[in-house]
Order: C-alpha cells, then sequence, then structure tokens
C-alpha cells in the first residue's frame, strides 16, 4: 500500500510550509481510521494548530484559490485538492453553534469533540507518528465502537445515525455506554437529507447493512427510525417457506443478499433501489396475513407493501425516481414466481415488461426475487447463496421473448398517425391498442396494424 506522502504529495508540500511557519499539521478524523484498516483514502480532512486562520490562507492561496465558505468554522478548502484544512475549535450546542477556534489547543482536547475515538487519532504529517488519546486503534482491533466524550456526544443527534452506519460498515459495535446514549439522544429534528446520507453510507457501504438495522431493533429506536419495518418484528410466516423466522429476520437476510447481488451493479442509484426495495418488499405482511385453515398466509401482500414502503420512503429521501422504483419493485416482487408457477406465455412477459418500463428492468425484479429466495436460511443469520430454480426459469423466458433487459419496442408511433389523427387522447388510445395487438399476436407489419386498429 502506498504510503500517505506518495498518495497526497501537494499536501504534504502544504504541510511543510505549514511547519516552516511554526505550525504543526495533523492528518486527523476518518483519513487515519481508514488509513489504519487499509482502505483507500479519498478526501481527508488536516488540522492546523499554532498558527492563525489567516496565516493559514495565505499559504494555501499560495498554491492556488482558497474557497473560505466554512472560515468561520476554522474550515478553509484549497480548489482542486481534495482536503479540507480546519484550526482546532470548540463548538456549542444546538442546530448553530457558537464557534471559538483556538489555533493553541492541544490534539488530545480537539480529537475528544469527534464522535469516536476510531475517529478520534491523528497522524503527524511531520514525523507520521500515530496520535492516539482514547485508544481508538485498540478498540478498532476489538471492533468496539466507544465515544470520547458522552457529553460532547450528544451534542450532534446526527451522530446516533453515524453509529449506526458503521456498525454495518465496519461490523464494529458499541459498548454498553454508547448503547445507553443512543438508546436516549433525541433524533428528532435532524434533517431527512442528513439521514438519507447516512443511510446512502449503510448501503452502499456495508457487507452485511442488516446489522445497522439489527443495531436500531437492539437498542430500542427501531420504531423512531424505521417505524413500518419494526411492525414486521413478530410476524410470523409460513415455516415451510419461510424457516428463517420472522418478517423482520427475513427482510434483514434478503437486505444483506441484495447487498452481495447489487455490488455487480455500475449505477450508486440502481444498488440503492434494490437495496431498499428488499428492506421494504414485504412490510404488507403486517396488515394481510392471515391464518387460514392452520396455514399462514399474507394474500395481497405485495399491494400492501407497496403503500408503506412509499411512507417509509418518503421519509428517508426526496429523490422521487428512487422512490418510485422501490415502489414498482416490491409491488411485483411476486410476479416472477408467479409466472413460471403459472406457466405465463411470452406476451405476459413482455407485458409485464412493458409496466415496469423505463425504472425498472426485468432483470432488475429477478434480482430482488433472487435476494428474496436467498433471505430465507433457517439456520443462521445470513442469506443463502446459490441460484434458485424458478428465478433462472423465469429470466430464460424473458430473454426468449427479448424483454430482459427492455420491452419490446412498438413498431407504431405517432409519427404513423400524424396526418391522419389528431395529437391527443385519442391518438393515444390508438398507439397503446396497436401495441397490445403487437405483443398478444406477434404483429410486427406496420400496415397491419393500422389496419388492426382502424386506420388505413
Amino acid at each position: 500500500m502506498k504510503s500517505l506522502r506518495e498518495c497526497f504529495p501537494l499536501v504534504y508540500s502544504i504541510a511543510e510550509k505549514i511547519a516552516h511557519h511554526e505550525g504543526r499539521a495533523f492528518l486527523v478524523g476518518g483519513a487515519v481510521r481508514d488509513y489504519l484498516l487499509g482502505l483507500p483514502v479519498k478526501d481527508i480532512d488536516i488540522e492546523v494548530h499554532d498558527i492563525f486562520p489567516e496565516q493559514l490562507e495565505t499559504i494555501l492561496r499560495e498554491y492556488g484559490p482558497v474557497s473560505t465558505v466554512g472560515k468561520s468554522f476554522g474550515v478553509l478548502r484549497l480548489h482542486g485538492v481534495d482536503a479540507d484544512w480546519s484550526l482546532p475549535r470548540t463548538d456549542s450546542a444546538g442546530r448553530k453553534p457558537v464557534v471559538c477556534i483556538d489555533p493553541c489547543m492541544s490534539v488530545a482536547d480537539a480529537a475528544r469533540r469527534r464522535d469516536l475515538t476510531m475517529n478520534a487519532m491523528a497522524i503527524d504529517m511531520m514525523t507520521n507518528k500515530l496520535i492516539d488519546p482514547f485508544d481508538g486503534q485498540a478498540d478498532m482491533q476489538n471492533k468496539i465502537l466507544r465515544t470520547p466524550d458522552e457529553q460532547l456526544f450528544v451534542q450532534d443527534p446526527l451522530r446516533f445515525f453515524r453509529v449506526m452506519q458503521f456498525v454495518g460498515r465496519f461490523e464494529m459495535f458499541p459498548d454498553e455506554a454508547l448503547n445507553r446514549v443512543c438508546g436516549a439522544i433525541d433524533i428528532a429534528h435532524i434533517s431527512r437529507e442528513r439521514i438519507e446520507e447516512e443511510f446512502r453510507k449503510l448501503l452502499l457501504y456495508s457487507q452485511m447493512p442488516s446489522l445497522g438495522i439489527r443495531w436500531l431493533q437492539s437498542i430500542g429506536r427501531l420504531r423512531d427510525v424505521l417505524p413500518e419495518l419494526a411492525d414486521t418484528v413478530g410476524v410470523s410466516q409460513n415455516p415451510v417457506w419461510h424457516p428463517e423466522g420472522d418478517v423482520f429476520e427475513h427482510s434483514m437476510q434478503a437486505l444483506d443478499a441484495a447487498a452481495i447481488i447489487a455490488k455487480s451493479y455500475e449505477s450508486e442509484c440502481k444498488r440503492l433501489v434494490l437495496l431498499y426495495a428488499a428492506l421494504c418488499h414485504d412490510l404488507g405482511k403486517v396488515t394481510t396475513t392471515r391464518e387460514v385453515n392452520g396455514v399462514i398466509k399474507s394474500i395481497g401482500h405485495e399491494v400492501a407493501s407497496k403503500k408503506l414502503a412509499l411512507l417509509m420512503m418518503r421519509r428517508i429521501t426526496h429523490n422521487s425516481d428512487v422512490v418510485s422504483a422501490v415502489a414498482s419493485l416490491v409491488l411485483n416482487h411476486m410476479a416472477p414466481l408467479q409466472f413460471v408457477t403459472n406457466k405465463a406465455k411470452l406476451p405476459a412477459y413482455k407485458r409485464l415488461a412493458n409496466k415496469l418500463s423505463p425504472l425498472i428492468s426485468m432483470s432488475f425484479l429477478a434480482d430482488l426475487c433472487r435476494a428474496d429466495k436467498q433471505g430465507r436460511n433457517g439456520a443462521g443469520q445470513y442469506p443463502l447463496s446459490g441460484d434458485n430454480a424458478d428465478v433462472i426459469a423465469f429470466i430464460a423466458s424473458a430473454q426468449k421473448a427479448g424483454v430482459l433487459e427492455h420491452p419490446e419496442q412498438a413498431v407504431l408511433t405517432g409519427a404513423d398517425l400524424l396526418g391522419i389523427i389528431t395529437p391527443g387522447p385519442q391518438m393515444g388510445r390508438l398507439l397503446e391498442r396497436a401495441y397490445e395487438i403487437q405483443i398478444n399476436q406477434g404483429i410486427l407489419d406496420k400496415q397491419v396494424l393500422l389496419s388492426r386498429i382502424g386506420v388505413k
């Protein structure tokens, strides 16, 4: 692995300039954590001691334009360099904290205000010495999340969600003190945008994102964050099909299965949609589960799941495309198995592909079905591996119909009706009718289709 100096030569050059002016530059926060864990280090935070803000800004301007947007917080950014330059500070509590910059603060005192001990380490950029006043390195080795200061931790309630995503990302777990703090912290006034970002990190950067959700449940806060999911705890399922237990356990295993499947996706948005859909796909079992003649059934749960998924997703994100795509997947997540069981004909596959377009493809739907089937491990919490015969059959039929990735293109378009039909609702109905005939009867001749819809 390359040294930090090799990765960030310009940043180290600036650190040397700072040292020349009798300042001290330290790499701090997540960059130190990731470096010690052997993970890629991208954006970095540099904390500069024993120098005043004006001096730091003057030094940075020797290397290019400097953003002073965060100047009141002691934070500067050199354009074109992925690094934040800050001075040690103290913050008062509240959404609009009063900031007091203290260039002469000790490294240990500056680190105390950080959320967790693993983020409270620093590396002296001139000596490469690790400064670890709260034993963060030992905590990482022991897989423990601790806070340097409980009173400072609660001043920023967003830290609750940071703990959630760190549990999933690093498979580290809070000690009793941090669990107690997180069990009581007020999270009612955190903005949706900030919560969404922490969920994004949990879902995209975790091998087992369920760990973060399970942690919420373990400290009694799942209902405060995801009430629709909390309702699934204890909801029984037919053990013949679901030996893993209740709906919550199934959802957790399906989520982890989706995380494995989504690794092959290039699109971050697509990965998020699959993971959210796996989390939401069975929410409706809460209201639809009944015991019929001694058999547990959840008839129509996919419709109820869509409604609850919309409620839950709209509290997490403003992204309407993500919400709509998740809702579509959830509503149709039973279709692949139903199609195979009922021996659906190829036109049915074509109709479903058209219904899902443009947000969802048949292969995407098959991936959710795959995660659903893999989330049924009765012998533990890890999802099952391997593929399912019904999912394979669904994919094969969708391929045969030519609609695995995209719906069948309409032969007849509005351009073919111009001069014959005035654009408007009637034209739309005629085109829909032509497409139905094309799919159901396999007619691809434009003139025949025009004749079939009564246009010559």
